[in-house]
């Protein structure tokens, strides 16, 4: 009978998780000032999925301050910003709107590569090392 050792419980550093709500504070915050730009200047004639590109873009900005600053990236804002992007991309160059068919088909891969990025440990809670 072989002995099976516990997975390790993750520790929580208290720098990490003071820089990962500063991060994300302050990207939120980018995404609520996007998302009402959008409401104010809905009249405005701006190319379709521009919105979409820049709120693509924040999410995964968010997700590069997190890497670089040798924090977790969340695979939530992460699958969010690549939905956006890829979206917007596809409006504004296509004249597409794939709206619920992307989401499946990111979804999909997220779920087909969930094995390398947890192999990766690229995903996960910011705050613990």
């Amino acid at each position: 009978m072989s002995e099976q050792t516990p997975n390790p419980t993750p520790v929580l550093d208290p720098e990490k998780a003071a820089l990962n709500k500063r991060l994300e504070t302050a990207f939120w915050g980018l995404f609520l000032i996007m998302l009402g730009g959008q409401f104010l200047l809905k009249n405005v004639n701006l190319p379709d999925g521009i919105w979409d590109i820049g709120i693509g873009l924040i999410f995964l900005g968010l997700n590069a301050a997190r890497y670089f600053s040798g924090l977790k990236m969340s695979g939530f804002t992460s699958f969010l910003g690549v939905i956006a992007l890829l979206g917007g991309l596809a409006q504004m160059v296509f004249r597409f709107d794939l709206g619920g068919a992307l989401l499946l088909i990111v979804l999909g891969a997220m779920l087909i590569l969930k094995p390398w990025f947890d192999q990766k440990g690229l995903f996960g809670k910011a705050e613990h090392s």
